[in-house]
């Protein structure tokens, strides 16, 4: 697909049944405020849509922000985005589909074949046939309409697109028509200002309508994440990408300032206008109030007032939005699904592509009927609620991910990048936070007191049940299926053991011969002092597009490395293991090491070399994705230019806490085979008052109780600068021992930014600690 092809796909989504079906609700909402309302939904979307920009350029694949949530964060985070993305465009394609069902149904009747709702008790006569009423005669239109589309992505994406184009084209020009008549007659009424701001206010709920009205729609702002599903299929994605997702936005968000602005001052209040709005009796009533009223049929029955043929012309135009909606959701929805299921996240039948057709089939009409189910159970409010509360977690998600990869994925190749890091995204992720409680405040839960309405809680509920099913599915089956896929795409080629009876396994991962001796050197320390045993791996890497198996052919070079770090341990005389294993991720095969043999520790090498001047970047993909997802004590050591494998002197630097203790007890290992004297230090302020003095003294002490019988001296050091302050020690110490700390939200990516700054800077060698502290840390790093 063209730039053009994937631009109208995201302007497709994007005004749809989130133009025609809710302005009428969200302006019952806002009042005249909903001029207001669009612009700041715009304004809250790009935050999110920079993210969506920078990561959909890098990441060119099917499944948009399952799979970058699924790069970065812990699990279950990249589970959760692809359950919360599939749920969400399946219920939003539903809201298209009873819209599509409303306006067919109106149409119809408008041509006379059908009498008015509620005429006849409910039964029409059309073609002979007597046997449905109006609302299940709506809710089965939908139904086809959600079939027709599944068979049109069934055949392929270049029939999706064709029709994307043709659709969005009718629509754009029908609301062009819309807000030009609209304004006209906004114009030509000299009182037209007192509908926005004296009937009886600009913002006649408050501040609290604007909100929910733009959480309510906030779902027909994101058609970004649909840009991004077609990644694989479009023609120079990184740059294309970038561009659909930035000018669907500039078309689409002033289009919907200017419908509202038209549906609120275009109109007159009438008699016959109140009457369908089931308003009759009141004196005084608003425009936005009859809007409000009349619901998904607000934006047609305005257009009735002041475009010539406006009825049928905007029901033509809103069959033709949300076919395309539906179209691009439907599209959407299986691609996410599609991509969990060749994950295995999801049964490998939802990965499964056509013979015939090269289209995920299973995944398609699976999709499909999870639309049917929700268009023909849920009230429309409650759709858009529920669809609206699953984008907004994944573009928290979403946002959190680009911030991370900054750091994680350093040498992504990023054709578009955000600029103010980290700011837009975090500002995302805030404003977002927001929304939601308005959202589902404003909608209302009658069944506990608040609002006038429950669909607000049956949305919450609704949300709530998806994401527990989802827990059940992630525990009692993607977990295993997952580490079944890992084992598979990074099986062991080369095993050499020998008996040992020793149980704390330390995993070595060797990725060349320069730093073989100095860093097994530090692991069989280690290992000596608690009865361990040694495993050194390595990995053969080959591309995402050569099965596993074709790298056996690479081992030799490795096995040579895996071969040379034994040596080592054996002239040691401690047990040691060799592995080789063939994988796409380095950082997969270790992980799936450390599962494998339920390795006690990670000790790794880092060269310390910084590859940018930015510095936002950590220790390397590698190294971050093992310190974060092992399930075991991870080290990290720098080994210094002039390292003669020597321990005589040892600097510890502590912050308090687990992982300090941790550090100390390591530093008290190597320590205690080479004799070793160990200085232990704590940075305070100059100005620190003694109250921060004594807490200094009680760190110190606290690691001091974890070294037994070597020589210790404490001290506590004043500086502005933690990390100078430490450095500038450093020079005459053979290691500098310190660990993770937990500084700030934003240094929390690895070990803390304070281990990390020491690592750059020093001129010795260098080890960083952090110790697994389980569940207790997991909950920590979902955080």
């Amino acid at each position: 697909m063209s730039l053009a092809d994937v631009t109208f796909i995201g302007v497709g989504a994007m005004i749809g049944a989130g133009v025609f079906a809710l302005t009428g609700f969200a302006a019952g909402l806002a009042g005249p405020a909903l001029t207001l309302a669009f612009l700041l939904n715009g304004i809250v979307a790009m935050f999110t849509a920079v993210s969506y920009a920078e990561l959909g350029a890098a990441f060119p694949e099917a499944g948009g922000g399952y799979l970058w949530v699924k790069e970065a964060l812990m699990p279950p985070n990249g589970f959760y985005a692809g359950w919360m993305s599939w749920f969400a465009h399946a219920v939003a394609c539903s809201l298209y589909a009873v819209t599509f069902g409303a306006f067919l149904i109106e149409l119809i009747h408008y041509a006379g074949y059908l009498p008015a709702p509620g005429a006849g008790g409910g039964h029409f006569s059309l073609l002979g046939m007597g046997l449905l009423g109006l609302h299940n005669l709506e809710k089965l239109a939908a139904v086809a309409m959600v079939c027709l589309f599944a068979f049109i992505n069934y055949r392929g994406a270049e029939e999706t697109g064709t029709i994307g184009i043709i659709v969005t084209g009718i629509k754009v020009v029908v609301l062009g028509l819309y807000i030009g008549f609209g304004i006209m007659a906004t114009l030509n009424n000299p009182n037209w200002a007192q509908k926005f701001v004296s009937n009886p206010t600009f913002m006649p709920n408050g501040f609290f309508g604007v909100v929910g009205a733009m959480g309510f729609t906030y779902i027909a702002f994101e058609g970004y994440e649909i840009i991004v599903q077609s990644g694989e299929e479009v023609v120079n994605p990184g740059k294309n990408i970038p561009k659909a997702v930035f000018y669907s936005m500039a078309v689409v968000v002033p289009i919907y300032i200017l419908v509202a602005f038209a549906s609120i001052g275009g109109i007159n209040v009438t008699q016959n206008l109140i009457s369908m709005a089931g308003l009759g009796g009141q004196q005084n009533v608003a425009t936005w109030e009859i809007m409000g009223a009349l619901g998904e049929m607000g934006i047609i029955q305005a257009a009735g007032q002041f475009v010539p043929y406006g009825v049928p012309l905007l029901l033509f135009a809103g069959l033709a939005a949300t076919m395309s909606a539906l179209n691009a959701t439907v599209y959407s929805s299986s691609r996410v699904s599609f991509a969990m299921g060749r994950d295995r996240a999801l049964p490998a039948i939802f990965g499964s592509i056509s013979d015939r057709q090269k289209t995920p089939s299973f995944a398609i009409w699976i999709s499909a009927a999870l639309i049917v189910a929700m268009a023909v159970v849920l009230p429309i409010e409650s759709v858009a609620a529920a669809a609206d509360i699953m984008f907004i977690l994944l573009f928290i998600q979403v946002n959190w991910t680009v911030v991370k990869m900054r750091q994680t994925h350093p040498d992504l190749p990023r054709t578009y990048t955000i600029p103010y890091m980290p700011w837009p995204p975090l500002i995302g992720i805030v404003l977002q936070f927001l929304l939601t409680p308005f959202l589902i405040y404003t909608l209302g839960l009658e069944a506990i007191g608040i609002g006038t309405s429950n669909h607000g809680l049956v949305a919450l509920v609704t949300s709530a049940v998806w994401m527990i099913l989802g827990l059940v599915i992630y525990y009692g089956y993607s977990v295993q299926q997952e580490e079944k896929k890992i084992e598979e795409e990074t099986p062991t080629v080369i095993e050499e053991s020998e008996p040992t009876t020793a149980e704390n396994e330390i995993l070595v991962p060797i990725g060349h011969t320069d730093n073989v001796k100095q860093l097994m050197r530090t692991a069989i320390d280690i290992a000596k002092e608690n009865d361990g045993v040694l495993r050194v791996m390595s990995v053969v890497t080959v591309p995402q597009q050569t099965p596993p198996s074709e790298g056996r052919k690479y081992v030799d070079e490795e096995r040579e490395v895996v071969n040379e770090a034994m040596k080592v341990a054996h002239d040691a005389d401690v047990p040691v293991n060799g592995t080789v294993r063939v994988g796409h991720k380095v950082s997969n095969a270790i992980l799936n090491t450390v599962d494998q043999y339920d390795s006690e520790m990670v000790l790794m090498g880092w060269e310390g070399q910084r590859k940018s001047q930015r510095r936002d970047i950590v220790l390397g993909s590698v190294v971050d994705t093992v310190a974060t997802d092992a399930d075991a004590d991870v080290l990290v050591e720098r080994i210094g230019p002039d390292a003669t494998g020597e321990a005589d002197d040892i600097l510890l630097p502590v912050a308090g806490g687990e992982h300090s203790k941790f550090a100390a007890g390591l530093a008290d290992d190597i320590g205690d085979q080479h004799g070793s004297h160990i200085d232990i230090v704590h940075v305070v302020d100059p100005g620190a008052s003694d109250t921060d003095r004594k807490e200094a003294q009680k760190i110190l002490d606290e690691a001091a109780a974890e070294i037994d019988d070597l020589s210790v001296d404490t001290e506590i050091l004043e500086g502005d600068s933690v990390v100078d302050t430490i450095n500038a020690q450093t020079g005459g110490y053979d290691i500098v021992m310190v660990g993770a700390t937990r500084e700030g939200i934003l240094n929390q990516f690895v070990f803390g930014s304070v281990p990390e700054k020491i690592g750059w800077g020093s001129d010795g060698t260098v080890i960083m600690a952090k110790k697994n502290i389980g569940l207790t840390s997991k909950l920590g790093g979902l955080l």
